[in-house]
């Protein structure tokens, strides 16, 4: 069971997901994701993340990106990511976070600046 927190600035809203456990199983999940938070922003940690999703070559982090775009939900997964060797998924990080829609960040301070920009 997840609880959602709700982080308002003005009218902007960012949904924080908090949970003891995965929440993002697998790609179809950002839909269920997306349709219960109740916000455009949303903020996940790196521990409610199926490892899958940090490994490249299973495709389940292209499918959450493109799905994100699709409608137009940007998203903060929050964490250390330097366990995470893949070069590939580094570049991922560095690629995201230079754009406005998926970033990559160490802290949820720093995910609500992101997102609230």
């Amino acid at each position: 069971m997840s609880e959602i927190l709700m982080h308002k600035d003005g009218d902007q809203k960012i949904a924080e997901i908090l949970s003891g456990s995965i929440v993002l199983e697998n790609p179809r999940g950002i839909l269920d994701i997306m349709a219960n938070c109740g916000a455009k922003n949303i903020i996940l940690h790196k521990e409610n993340v199926h490892p899958d999703f940090f490994d490249l070559r299973t495709g389940f982090a292209g499918e959450v990106l493109q799905k994100l775009v699709n409608y137009q939900v940007r998203l903060a997964v929050v964490g250390d990511f330097r366990d995470i060797k893949s070069d590939s998924f580094q570049s991922l990080i560095t690629e995201s976070n230079r754009g406005n829609d998926v970033f990559f960040v160490e802290d949820v301070g720093e995910a609500k600046e992101v997102l609230f920009a």
